[in-house]
């Protein structure tokens, strides 16, 4: 289920699922907007975060990061507020967005490129 407010829907937080956030991060504006926003002590309108971007392109990008429920956007006047649902992001998936973030160590790329998959 979907709560409505100020004419967007965000998911509720029991629905917010793993692959809907996977999809909606992989998308490397996505993910600039996502780190931006994490990066804010305040909530940022549409403008500050389209990177130069069409504003179509961006109204997409917008969309899907909110059906993912790793964006709120809330209407002051005729602004759009966007920020990050951090909190409720690490209640549902403990530690996730501070590995998106790069909050937490971890291997560099080309150590992680070099380790051969094995199956688990």
């Amino acid at each position: 289920m979907a709560r409505v407010e100020c004419g967007y829907a965000h998911p509720d937080e029991e629905t917010v699922s793993l692959e809907a956030i996977f999809h909606a991060l992989s998308d490397p504006y996505r993910l600039r907007i996502v780190r931006t926003l994490a990066a804010s002590a305040v909530p940022m309108n549409c403008g500050d975060l389209s990177f130069g971007r069409p504003k179509s392109s961006m109204s997409h990008h917008f969309r899907i990061l909110r059906a993912s429920g790793v964006l709120h956007t809330a209407s002051h006047g005729v602004e759009h507020m966007n920020s990050l649902r951090r909190e409720m992001l690490d209640r549902r998936f403990p530690g996730l967005m501070a590995a998106v973030l790069g909050e937490i160590g971890h291997a560099t790329t080309t150590e992680a490129s070099a380790r051969p998959l094995t199956p688990a």
